[in-house]
């Protein structure tokens, strides 16, 4: 029997959460704070063309005014890292993923990054002010000198304190993640984990066209990538690089290029990869899983009967909705060989609650022999509800063409 929250607990959570909308106005006076600089900065260039053109500017008060310009475009540049950061970690998404014009930083911003961007930041612009008292040294007090080079190493050592500590603090964030989440799906049936070996232990991987040599050994910036496609539990590792586009007859390469950036994952978008059997469709599954792992996501495999064997277990143990809201600090599950094993009503039950539940809130990749349309021959009346919230934000790719396996044994048995 599924745990039933307090009600009046769940309000108070939900209260609180709702506070940080508060901060909202900040981050608009924020705003109008930069509109001030703009001011500021035409009304200083303004000042700087006059002086010039007057004739009355000398070669260091050109050079302090340009300073001041650029003391004034630092400071708006650490407003805006601030008010779009800051919004998007403390109060809500801003939903830009995939726009153009996106700032490179703003894909992967969270709380430790905004910090380290912005004592950066703050150590620019006392740079830029250091650099005023040292070119007009001449109306500037040795006390005054002094305290600022004090102030301006300050500034340094704490901004190389904090980078260093971000980086163990999101080591420590993964671990614990990893502590209270299972790595690998639930033991499934004896058949099935003899199926499953089986599958390991062959050369060519079942839906892969390609072999795939293993990944070069990476350095500090990707050991924590390299944890999470080794807590994947992918039964082997793929490459979009490896990948045969000769093969299939058709596919929308485009489409399978774009989600290769790991963009859908943050959108929380799903992929659906659609054709029959021996066409890639689980290189590709596992290729994207694995672009995900090194965009910093967390991500689960299992093929259709080990999750339907997972999800049966933690719905018999009463703990489903623990289960489902456990499986939310993976932002990618991988679901493969949908349709291959026909599922009970009871069964296609719980796969329509893992979709209903990550509905709008993770992303699923899901492979399957036969089109949407048609689910209904697996899930049965569950088949509408599940396909609507499952297409609905999704990426539909299909592929044509024969086996690569089974192409690859008729060319062998004629050798």
């Amino acid at each position: 029997m599924a745990k039933v929250q307090n009600p009046t607990t769940t309000t108070l959570g939900y209260a609180l959460f709702a506070t940080r909308w508060l901060q909202a106005p900040l981050y608009f006076g924020l705003v109008a704070a930069q509109g001030v600089y703009v001011y500021k900065f035409f009304k200083e260039l303004w000042t700087l063309i006059l002086m010039c053109v007057s004739g009355h500017a000398t070669e260091t008060y050109v050079m302090l005014a340009v300073l001041k310009l650029v003391d004034v475009v630092m400071i708006a540049n650490l407003l805006i890292m601030v008010i779009v950061g800051g919004y998007e970690t403390f109060v809500s998404r801003i939903g830009l993923q995939g726009h153009r014009d996106q700032p490179e930083w703003l894909s992967h911003v969270n709380s430790n990054v905004l910090k380290v961007k912005l004592a950066t930041a703050i150590v620019g612009i006392s740079s830029v002010h250091l650099l005023q008292m040292f070119v007009d040294v001449h109306h500037t007090s040795h006390h005054a000198l002094l305290w600022g080079t004090v102030i301006h190493m300050a500034f340094i050592a704490s901004a190389a304190i904090l980078a260093y500590m971000s980086g163990p603090m999101v080591a420590h964030t993964d671990r614990a993640h990893a502590d209270r989440s299972p790595a690998a799906p639930a033991p499934v049936s004896r058949p099935q984990e003899h199926e499953r070996g089986d599958r390991q232990q062959e050369k060519p991987d079942p839906e892969a066209p390609a072999a795939t040599p293993a990944l070069p050994r990476q350095t500090d910036a990707d050991a924590d990538a390299e944890a999470r496609i080794r807590a994947a539990g992918f039964p082997a590792r793929k490459l979009l690089e490896d990948f045969d586009e000769q093969h299939p007859r058709g596919f929308d390469r485009e489409a399978v290029a774009r989600l290769g950036k790991a963009d859908f994952v943050t959108a929380r978008r799903n992929v659906v990869f659609v054709g029959p059997p021996g066409t890639g469709k689980t290189h590709l599954a596992v290729a994207l899983g694995v672009r995900a792992c090194q965009a910093g996501h967390r991500v689960l495999f299992a093929t259709a009967a080990e999750w339907a064997a997972r999800l049966a277990d933690a719905q018999a143990a009463g703990r489903l909705d623990a289960e489902l809201t456990a499986l939310d600090d993976h932002p990618l599950l991988i679901v493969d060989e949908v349709g291959y094993t026909p599922l009970d009503p009871a069964t296609a039950g719980l796969f329509f609650q893992l979709v209903a539940h990550r509905y709008e809130r993770a992303s699923l990749i899901v492979t399957s022999d036969r089109p949407l349309g048609r689910w209904d021959e697996v899930f049965g009346p569950s088949a509408p509800a599940l396909t609507d919230r499952l297409a609905h934000h999704a990426d539909v790719v299909r592929l044509d063409g024969d086996s690569y396996r089974t192409r690859h044994a008729t060319s062998a048995w004629a050798d």
